[in-house]
């Protein structure tokens, strides 16, 4: 008998919320782009404010690490107990459960740091007023920020979830996620050529997908916002259709 795939989605859902430091490390990202936004927004002055909504967006660089590790494990668990063998019994349809895990990580990413870029452009605009510095919540240029950190985040729990996929065991999945998201631009530190440099800065993942937080100087990126988010997008899709295929292709 086929499971549907509402019912499908249901058991992921389970499966995610119940699983030990999920709702820890939910709780964590929101946490981090608040506490860790205000802080770099608190360090902004008048003098040398280039962008005060990127500044209150910051937390995103150490909130995408709890999101890391929450996509890894919402498959890497199931290898590490027969739950897998479980999963794929009741749906035998491995491209079904790995949509299912996809749709509920990103849905409970979503969420968080949805939770989370609110609650930083709040406590941002109230550091940053008592500096004299204004953040125009209202501003569309700050939607846009706003709904493109939430994608970023959304993406970088797929990507890790597609390497995980991959590679199955928990504590290399996520040490090479973080290595796909910050290699790039530590090397834009140390090439010193300028034209590498806008490539390193334009095509890495990171780099792209958070030039969407950034409401002055647009011409100055090196990619535009959302093109950045698309770029992002990208590479999480090509680690899910790597992920999936052999995921599909193994015996379990």
């Amino acid at each position: 008998m086929s499971v549907g795939v509402p019912a499908v989605v249901r058991a992921e859902r389970t499966k995610l919320w119940t699983l030990a430091g999920a709702r820890w490390l939910l709780a964590g990202a929101v946490a981090a782009q608040v506490a860790v936004g205000a802080a770099v927004a608190a360090s902004v002055e008048e003098a040398r404010a280039p962008d005060p909504v990127r500044s209150s967006l910051a937390g995103v660089w150490v909130a995408q690490v709890a999101v890391v590790v929450l996509g890894v494990l919402a498959v890497s668990s199931e290898y590490e107990t027969p739950q897998i063998r479980v999963t794929l019994a009741a749906v035998p349809r491995r491209v079904a459960v790995l949509a299912a895990k996809a749709a509920t990580v990103a849905a409970l990413v979503a969420g968080a740091a949805a939770l989370g870029t609110a609650g930083s452009l709040v406590a941002g605009r109230l550091v940053l007023s008592g500096n004299g510095i204004g953040l125009p919540l209202a501003a569309g240029s700050t939607a846009r920020a706003a709904a493109g950190t939430v994608c970023y985040l959304a993406l970088v729990a797929l990507l890790a979830l597609g390497i995980g996929t991959l590679v199955r065991d928990a504590a290399v999945a996520i040490v090479v996620t973080l290595s796909v998201l910050f290699l790039f631009p530590l090397l834009g530190l140390v090439v010193s050529d300028p034209a590498w440099q806008h490539r390193l800065h334009r095509y890495a993942p990171m780099d792209a997908g958070l030039a969407v937080q950034a409401t002055r100087r647009l011409g100055d990126l090196p990619v535009g916002p959302w093109a950045g988010v698309g770029i992002l997008a990208a590479y999480a899709a090509a680690c899910l259709l790597t992920g999936g295929a052999v995921f599909q292709a193994r015996d379990a």
